[in-house]
């Protein structure tokens, strides 16, 4: 599907981290990069870098101390930034009424916590974010307006995991936003949205693409631009792999893949929106604006083998086994709509003839409780099988092409890694990657032999 033409066609939506937005001089490069490129007309943007962690932890419940501690490192790197800028007395004021509002907050999730609770709090970081960069550019002589993304961004009230309403976007776009697009540029926020009753929902960590991405389908933008601190999409992450090459040009499916799997360059979600509209997206770092960046898009020509491995940390191993199993029918149905119940997602899956291995993903969330698997869902659990939990694994996916269909795939992955233990195997299932379980301990060192082997012999 190509994009559709529209009046904003040649306009881009431009999305800047929280690391770079983390102070002063941090986002005059953000701005300069704005400036630099007459198309963009939607910025949206993180909270500065550090200031999600503290809300976050603000949310949890501590203690005074604590909590002062915390408000006291949110305020400084507020402050830090408005004691560069001209002129500030409204944006003071501003900043101050959020500022009271952390503080209050915060103590009632002191006495009492929740997941909207602390959605309403972390979503702070993307309003003070906002209105210092929209102040920024005003005083670089620029045409800008400050708009709350929760006026367009309708969501379902799953806190810390909420999913966008597309449609009611849609709508709301050609009511609130589209006009303003002509004569200025809009600042917005990214990863928050609000639910039917009002009450402010957010998108999971890394949500901030995903906004970027649905306002660019929702627009009919030219381009949707991710601008973080690495210079594109590398073969892997460069502070595990030093050698990690950068890939210029990358297809929708093999950058989703990577996406889903941990390369934490993008959100997994993003493309989603950009896959169904054709729309391009740009990943550049705004430290580094003239090196260029990955441009990803619809396909690629003569696509290879091995494309990239991806890391994702903090993974679960569910083992669940039940002499149930055995020639019976309903029994992976009942787990499934007992883990549904809960809000749990499963990734990858095993089985055999008497036990069945899951595999939960526990990162990406910003709920107060340390662990997916609560006590509830193992007690009901435990009414159907018995259950093993182990922790502390990492998931590593080496992604490419056509990888079901080659020969000799086994030795190529699996010859580097003899020394090492893997836990689960995942392969067949799509012709884009093979997944391996491992030990946290040890991943750094395997997505190391692999590179060597994949992309540097």
């Amino acid at each position: 599907m190509s994009a559709v033409s529209s009046p904003y066609s040649q306009y881009v939506v431009a999305k800047f981290g929280g690391t770079s937005v983390a102070d002063f001089d941090a986002m005059n490069s953000c701005a300069d990069i704005i400036l630099a490129n007459r198309d963009v007309r939607v910025v949206v943007l993180s909270a500065s870098a550090g200031v999600t962690n503290l809300l976050v932890t603000l949310a949890s419940g501590c203690d005074k101390d604590k909590r002062e501690k915390c408000l006291k490192q949110i305020r400084d790197i507020q402050y830090a930034m408005i004691k560069r800028l001209n002129e500030t007395d409204v944006l003071k004021e501003e900043i101050e009424h959020l500022l009271d509002n952390i503080a209050t907050l915060s103590e009632t999730a002191s006495l009492a916590t929740s997941e909207a609770l602390t959605d309403e709090l972390v979503s702070h970081g993307e309003v003070m974010s906002t209105l210092l960069f929209a102040e920024l550019l005003r005083q670089r002589n620029t045409d800008v307006e400050w708009f709350d993304i929760r006026r367009i961004m309708r969501t379902n009230d799953q806190f810390g995991q909420a999913e966008p309403d597309t449609n009611q976007l849609n709508i709301l776009v050609a009511e609130h936003l589209q006009p303003r697009l002509n004569n200025t540029i809009v600042i917005t926020q990214g990863f928050i949205g609000r639910e039917e009753k009002g009450r402010t929902t957010t998108l999971g960590r890394g949500g901030s693409d995903y906004t970027a991405a649905l306002l660019g389908e929702a627009l009919s933008l030219r381009r949707v631009d991710i601008w973080t601190d690495v210079p594109g999409i590398y073969t892997t992450d460069p502070r595990v792999a030093p050698t990690a090459k950068r890939i210029d040009k990358i297809a929708f499916d093999e950058a989703a893949e990577m996406a889903t799997f941990g390369a934490k360059i993008l959100h997994p979600a993003t493309l989603l929106p950009a896959v169904r509209s054709g729309i391009p997206v740009f990943v550049g770092s705004s430290k580094e604006p003239q090196a260029s960046g990955t441009l990803v898009c619809n396909r690629t020509e003569n696509p290879p083998r091995f494309r990239a491995l991806a890391l994702r940390r903090k993974q679960t191993l569910l083992t669940l086994h039940s002499l149930k199993m055995l020639h019976a029918r309903g029994f992976l149905a009942e787990v499934f709509t007992l883990l549904s119940r809960h809000n749990i997602s499963v990734d990858l899956i095993t089985t055999s003839e008497v036990s069945v291995a899951l595999t939960l993903d526990t990162t990406g969330s910003t709920s107060t409780n340390g662990s997916l698997l609560t006590n509830a869902l193992l007690t009901e659990l435990s009414t159907l099988c018995r259950v093993e939990v182990e922790e502390d694994l990492a998931l590593v996916a080496i992604i490419g092409n056509k990888l079901s269909q080659a020969k000799g795939l086994g030795k190529e992955i699996f010859g580097p890694l003899e020394s090492f233990n893997i836990r689960m195997i995942s392969y067949g299932a799509s012709s884009h990657n093979v997944c391996l379980l491992v030990p946290g301990r040890d991943a750094e060192q395997i997505v190391q032999a692999l590179h060597r082997n994949l992309f540097e012999n």
